[in-house]
């Protein structure tokens, strides 16, 4: 019965694993640490998304400015708070915040 593979490793006694087993269930039970330990693929659909809303903004606001076309203005009035919206999303983020902050996004 002592077949260790690691020199370290420890039998438990009955109480020590009935313990182990009620931590690890709880553990399964916590959605935000299960959500956070999954190995998910690097999520690069925001950034490219705020960046090219962005492009868009600042080419529709010049443009509007410019030649004073509502439609320009418009689209500009349209796209800008999105783009407000992706760039705070990328911002929380990247500080680390986004799941405690913004439970919403």
């Amino acid at each position: 019965m002592n077949d260790r593979s690691h020199p370290d490793d420890v039998e438990l006694t009955a109480h020590e694993r009935l313990a182990l087993l009620r931590i690890e269930a709880e553990l399964r039970r916590d959605r935000r640490l299960t959500r956070r330990m999954s190995a998910s693929p690097p999520r690069v659909w925001l950034p490219l998304t705020v960046a090219v809303l962005m492009c868009a903004s600042i080419v529709l606001g010049v443009l509007g400015i410019r030649t004073s076309n509502p439609a320009l203005i418009w689209g500009f009035a349209v796209i800008w708070p999105a783009t407000l919206l992706g760039a705070f999303r990328l911002l929380c983020r990247m500080t680390g915040s986004g799941d405690r902050a913004t439970p919403w996004m």
